[in-house]
């Protein structure tokens, strides 16, 4: 006869399809390392005679939290696909939590509310740049640095970070990658995952010494006197990640305009698809770059906004000459790569600039960088296949198969971008849906264009609003209940919404 406790067993093993416990067991080792992140901050609080406490308090239990949650589980060995879904999703999570505890632990008054720290965190590490402080320039300057930080780690990915320094992480590699690299697909440089992920992650290390010492350089040469070592490497870890916190109120409008004319380029270069950079700065295969239609296409929209934008400004006399020039092209490849830099506030522009920055916030950069939302190629994609039915439907003998950089593109991708873009629509709507109501029923002074601006810049994790939350205000004023509506869209939007919304179907648990 089976016992009670073989047949629970045996009944388990047939309906619930996911190892949670491998799954666990890699959480705990990937926020075991994160640790290791907490170490960062502490020479800058000791140089400016700071306390180091909340950081490494809060690298101790993470580093205790991880180390438990890896002794308490087994079998990370057997991460598979769809364990894979479950560690992205919850690491993050993690990142997030843990992330917070600096702002927690470093008795800051505008940390005092706890959901507080964690929409800090989360904003952080999923690159948002979205924020509740107040008062930026008064916090240490410390906790200003692992606050930019955060973002530099959530960037690139952490558990892409894991593949590439950790070898003995022996776990199912490409399930991790695909699940965690923003884009519809990442491609791979090499056979091996994890030699991609160091090899991206090289990349993305370079482009940000490059750029810190191009930044340090205008200050040091009197270029541009407000620059200073701190900032210039401050900016650097949130430009490559598209992240858009500042250690300063007024943002890059706190800086000159060759400050602002570099990080444009770089927002441009951190919104084009990192294994196409590596092919064309490494590999020296310049031509890869002009046969990609979706570099044509992301460069072409950058340009056309620039210019529909500083015309408006100029025709209303708002801004004039360069610098008309300067911040149009400045604010459009901030919110097209979802970076969320301010150069000036925006807020106040005409009412066409409004809308038509907002729009900015659902096409974001190509796939496979560091940029969030929906992505120039699912554009592209969905145009050719808007395309294909109108030839069919005047030709329906024709076969006319939908081709991306001269390559014909399977149907199942097709499908899956059609079924993202509805699920980012979707989750859009009923996130600016809820903060209207939550405003309502709280009798907030929310408009419905500041609450969907404010569902668009989070779920595509674009970081500045409108209205109170605008580039240089605070989301401090939301409710908690919307901070937590927001603090969803931006963890599902990091995710690329499939890894987080898969997690909520039946058919994931079951075999």
């Amino acid at each position: 006869m089976i016992s009670g406790a073989r047949l629970r067993r045996a009944v388990r093993r047939e309906t619930i399809g996911v190892d949670v416990g491998a799954a666990l067991n890699l959480v705990g080792a990937l926020v075991k390392y994160l640790s290791l992140a907490f170490l960062f901050p502490v020479p800058f609080a000791l140089w400016y005679g700071e306390s180091p406490w909340p950081f490494l308090a809060a690298g101790a239990i993470t580093a205790a939290s991880g180390f438990s949650l890896e002794r308490l589980s087994r079998g990370k060995e057997r991460v598979g696909t769809r364990e894979g879904f479950l560690v992205v999703a919850l690491t993050w999570l993690s990142a997030a939590f843990f992330g917070a505890l600096p702002y927690v632990l470093s008795g800051e008054a505008q940390f005092s509310n706890p959901t507080n720290a964690f929409f800090e965190g989360m904003s952080g590490f999923t690159t948002t740049g979205a924020s509740i402080l107040t008062d930026i320039e008064a916090l240490p300057r410390a906790l200003l640095m692992w606050r930019q930080f955060t973002q530099w780690l959530g960037g690139m990915g952490i558990i892409v970070l894991a593949l590439a320094v950790l070898p003995r992480l022996r776990v199912g590699g490409r399930q991790l990658f695909e699940s965690e690299v923003p884009g519809s697909e990442m491609e791979r440089l090499t056979a091996s995952i994890r030699e991609t992920a160091r090899r991206l992650w090289v990349l993305y290390l370079a482009l940000t010494a490059v750029l810190v010492g191009l930044l340090a350089g205008y200050g040091l040469s009197g270029i541009d006197d407000e620059m200073t070592p701190f900032d210039a490497l401050a900016h650097a870890l949130t430009t490559m990640p598209t992240g858009g916190f500042s250690p300063r109120a007024a943002s890059l409008g706190a800086f000159g305009s060759a400050t602002q004319w570099t990080v444009i380029v770089f927002m441009l270069v951190a919104g084009t698809n990192f294994a196409l950079l590596y092919t064309v700065l490494v590999r020296r295969r310049g031509r890869s770059l002009l046969r990609d239609e979706e570099v044509r296409l992301y460069v072409g929209v950058a340009v056309l906004a620039s210019l529909l934008l500083f015309g408006d400004l100029t025709a209303k006399r708002i801004l004039e000459g360069e610098e008309a020039l300067r911040h149009s092209a400045f604010q459009t490849v901030s919110l097209l790569t979802t970076t969320g830099y301010a150069s000036v506030d925006y807020v106040q522009w005409p009412t066409l600039a409004a809308v038509g920055l907002v729009g900015l916030m659902f096409i974001g950069g190509s796939a496979g960088s560091t940029a969030g939302s929906i992505k120039i190629v699912r554009h592209l994609l969905i145009g050719k296949i808007l395309r294909r039915e109108l030839d069919l439907a005047v030709h329906p003998e024709i076969v006319s198969p939908v081709r991306f950089s001269h390559r014909p593109v399977d149907e199942k991708t097709l499908r899956a971008v059609i079924a993202f873009v509805l699920l980012y629509v979707g989750m859009f709507a009923v996130g600016a849906l809820l903060i209207t109501i939550d405003a309502a029923v709280g009798n907030r002074q929310v408009t419905p264009f500041e609450a969907i601006a404010a569902a668009a810049t989070a779920l595509g994790n674009v970081g500045p609003a409108y209205g109170f939350a605008g580039p240089f205000g605070s989301f401090e004023p939301f409710s908690g209940f919307s901070k937590a509506v927001l603090m969803v869209l931006m963890w599902a939007g990091r995710l690329e919404i499939i890894t987080v919304t898969v997690l909520f179907t039946r058919r994931y648990w079951r075999t």
